[in-house]
């Protein structure tokens, strides 16, 4: 049975991990202590749902949630430190601190250590968030107790509507381009002016005029998305913009 411990303190545990190609003791204080963080905690390092959607998400959302009075996001997962290490280089996750629960010491204190062994992983960490303020857990979200990795409630968004609903979440865009393109280099240029980070996608190679077609309509380039939507070439995106301003 997995344990809710919404009002509790953090567990006094010391975290062995390697920094700078030196081992470097943290304890829960160094962490916890008269800050506000936000802990994510999963299965383990470079497995799908971790990887694909866990961490980028959070790593994606976390300068919101300093805007918003969160000083750190820290990963907990029960693997040992040059594991953790490894992975976020790959995940490339500069906004989250990765911390190794190596013996799962500080999973089990937390009541949230379960058996993975029919994967092969013998103890690990089943997949939860939480905010805590100053040491003490201000809130849970476990994901419910059902067969396989359920990922429901310990996302990033739904821990940042928990401590703003009306918090401004970046847009996602993405946009097809081509090298050479002046078009396509004005609709960046109007996303960046706008602070608005993208996803570019070159056309040529494995990505068709088809794709772009397809997916829009259109064989020309620039075309961008944001929030799923399909804004148009660099005219749209510049019309877009003039509205979202007038706003």
């Amino acid at each position: 049975m997995l344990q809710d411990k919404t009002g509790s303190r953090i567990p006094q545990i010391t975290f062995h991990t390697r920094q700078n190609n030196e081992w470097v003791d943290v304890t829960t204080d160094d962490i916890f202590k008269g800050r506000s963080v936000v802990v994510f905690s999963l299965p383990g390092a470079f497995t799908p749902t971790c990887s694909s959607a866990h961490v980028p998400r959070f790593n994606e959302l976390a300068p919101v949630f300093r805007d918003n009075g969160i000083d750190e996001i820290v990963c907990v997962s029960v693997n040992d430190t040059f594991v953790m290490n490894e992975w976020a280089k790959d995940q490339q996750a500069d906004n989250i601190r990765f911390i190794p629960d190596g013996n799962g010491e500080f999973t089990a204190a937390m009541g949230m250590l379960v058996d993975k062994d029919d994967l092969g992983f013998g103890k690990r960490s089943w997949r939860y968030s939480m905010l805590v303020r100053d040491g003490v857990i201000e809130k849970m979200f476990i994901e419910p107790e059902v067969p396989g990795d359920p990922y429901e409630v310990s996302d990033a968004d739904t821990m940042l509507n928990h401590i703003n609903p009306q918090a401004q979440k970046p847009h996602d865009v993405v946009l097809f381009t081509k090298p050479g393109c002046p078009y396509c280099a004005r609709a960046k240029d109007m996303l960046s002016d706008a602070g608005m980070e993208y996803e570019e996608i070159n056309v040529g190679g494995q990505v068709s005029l088809r794709s772009v077609r397809a997916a829009s309509g259109s064989d020309t380039v620039p075309q961008v998305w944001i929030d799923g939507v399909h804004i148009g070439d660099s005219e749209a995106l510049a019309e877009w913009m003039q509205q979202r301003e007038a706003a």
